[in-house]
């Protein structure tokens, strides 16, 4: 168990790679991706002191990196697929993308570089918040029709996925004696990461059939969802990277993690028919990500002994 622990991070790689492989058992699982969502927050944030993170969440420099994360990459994204000649579909859905806010797994991964878990936790809630408002301006970009979002749809999501776990989290903390629960999350806590596995795996079915069906036009998809990765990634780092190493590869990781999923519950049809397909591309290299940062974590550790 402990030598799956410390593999964690290839091996969401490889479930990437097996939920490629095997399409059928990926999209069975798909519909149960928001029971595992509910519960690698809620056990997150229970290993979190919610006063320290909604002082966290107060901090500016959290909403700077927030209007970095989608409105300034929105923008970049949109000038460049405007260079490259993207139809209105894929112009719509890559900007889409990087309006999305960062997945809810990614302060599990930043716990797997030994990272600040807080810092990347105040980011995911802070870029999802902000995600219905950068949704709204991308639709009003790109479409004339009229915009109907699921308000009601995103309110109920962001209760049971964001303040849900966090009341929860809070009345556990007043409940439950410090010793105790400490003693618990010590003994949980690493196991959290194998929850991410879900996501990679049963994300990326859907974008196999579309490689069965059109081959050509999902390679094409796929170096896209590539190109969105790493520019997201690897800009966020060297924007932050005065800031520090750790710093600079949590926001690179924060960047480069878009929970699409959530966003397109949340505006649907609205996003056009080229989003889902890349959506399903992005799944790859965004789970390559992790284990570039594990090598860029060990580097930086290196050169600061």
């Amino acid at each position: 168990m402990t030598l799956l622990i410390r593999h964690s991070l290839l091996l969401m790689f490889l479930c990437a790679i097996l939920g490629f492989l095997f399409p059928s058992a990926s999209m069975a699982l798909f519909p149960f991706l928001p029971f595992v969502l509910f519960s690698l927050m809620t056990l997150t944030l229970l290993g979190i002191d919610q006063v320290k993170l909604m002082e966290r969440l107060s901090r500016l420099n959290i909403w700077l990196y927030t209007a970095f994360h989608s409105l300034v990459l929105m923008l970049l994204v949109g000038v460049i697929g405007w260079l490259l000649g993207f139809s209105i579909e894929l112009g719509l859905a890559s900007v889409a993308i990087a309006a999305t806010g960062s997945l809810f797994a990614t302060p599990a991964i930043v716990r797997a570089l030994d990272f600040d878990v807080m810092q990347a936790m105040a980011m995911t809630i802070a870029t999802t918040l902000s995600l219905p408002i950068v949704i709204v301006l991308t639709l009003l970009v790109y479409q004339t029709e009229a915009i109907e979002l699921d308000w009601v749809g995103y309110c109920y999501r962001l209760m049971i996925f964001i303040f849900g776990p966090m009341l929860f989290s809070y009345c556990i903390h007043k409940a439950v004696p410090k010793v105790v629960l400490n003693r618990f999350l010590s003994k949980i806590t690493p196991y959290t990461i194998f929850l991410v596995f879900a996501f990679p795996f049963g994300l990326i079915g859907g974008y196999r059939t579309l490689f069965d069906q059109a081959p050509w036009i999902a390679f094409n998809y796929f170096l896209i969802a590539t190109g969105l990765c790493f520019l997201f990634f690897g800009l966020s780092y060297c924007v932050y990277r005065r800031k520090g190493a750790a710093f600079a590869i949590t926001a690179a990781i924060t960047s480069g993690n878009r929970n699409v999923l959530l966003t397109y519950t949340i505006a649907g049809s609205l996003l056009g028919p080229a989003f889902l397909p890349l959506a399903g591309a992005i799944q790859l290299p965004t789970y390559l990500l992790p284990v570039i940062s594990r090598w860029m974590s060990n580097r930086a550790k290196k050169q600061e002994e």
